[in-house]
């Protein structure tokens, strides 16, 4: 969960700063830089073109140090961020791709609720919004992973068909009576159950994964109901820490719900077909 958090954290850097650099002002300042630098303008006797160079220079880096340490454009380009990294349309099934769209949403309201703030208060509830980043990353793992299982030709093809080769296997048991063929059949059908017990596991975990969803989501509007609670009180006492904590087991429990599916379908090789 550290590798996913820093990760994120990496990533949410790292738009704050595109986004700040390809902005229009940005544009203006080095465009402007250029063309006086080009036409030699001097604005003084002891003024060199090449001056120029260093007055941009010097007026980007003032406006990326500017812009980056701004809480509301931080946080307009860590929304930008997440919904392009997770866009709710790459998720065909509706129901999980309108859960992503609302914790999305949640994500930015929580955003803009620590962006008020200033502060220790505004700190500690950046700390909180930057752990809903590594949520979010992994509510969109699990409905790619709901959308894999639903289009996975082979898996709804041995859905259907798995229960009644077993059932057709243990009925030739019943008849058959040499004993070479009878030991193939005992073993086909040991194989046949494994294979069955498999899928069914792998069904319940996304039965499991669709509920967690409902209750993620419902989790994430809990905290930013609580958000609006805690004062600066409460920065640095028990409500604000145990708000992070649940966040972070609300991730472990979407990581493992995600590793449970990947497990059965690496072990039956499902991925690697769908692919």
């Amino acid at each position: 969960m550290s590798r996913v958090k820093d990760d994120m954290r990496g990533r949410a850097w790292q738009a704050i700063v595109m986004s700040a650099f390809f902005s229009l002002e940005s544009a203006v300042i080095i465009g402007l830089t250029i063309v006086l630098f080009g036409v030699g303008y001097q604005p003084f006797d002891w003024w060199a073109p090449a001056l120029w160079l260093v007055f941009g220079a010097v007026a980007e880096l003032l406006y990326l140090g500017v812009t980056v340490t701004d809480p509301k454009a931080a946080q307009r380009a860590v929304d930008r961020m997440l919904t392009d990294k997770y866009h709710p349309n790459s998720i065909k099934n509706p129901v999980a791709r309108e859960r992503l769209k609302r914790a999305l949403e949640y994500r930015r309201l929580i955003g803009e609720a620590a962006a008020k703030q200033s502060g220790a208060m505004r700190t500690s509830l950046e700390t909180t919004a930057s752990e809903i980043n590594a949520w979010i990353e992994q509510i969109h793992k699990l409905a790619v992973r709901m959308d894999s299982f639903e289009e996975n030709e082979i898996i709804n093809r041995d859905r259907r068909m798995v229960p009644q080769d077993l059932k057709n296997l243990q009925r030739r048991l019943e008849y058959e009576s040499d004993p070479g063929v009878l030991g193939e059949i005992k073993e086909a059908i040991q194989t046949k159950e494994e294979q069955l017990s498999n899928l069914r596991t792998l069904e319940n975990n996304i039965k499991r994964a669709d509920i967690q969803l409902d209750h993620t989501l419902s989790a994430l509007g809990t905290v930013y109901a609580q958000m609006q609670l805690i004062d600066a009180r409460d920065v640095d006492g028990a409500r604000a820490k145990r708000l992070q904590e649940n966040i972070r087991d609300e991730v472990l429990s979407l990581e493992d719900t995600i590793s449970a599916i990947d497990e059965v379908q690496s072990y039956q090789g499902y991925n690697a077909a769908a692919r």
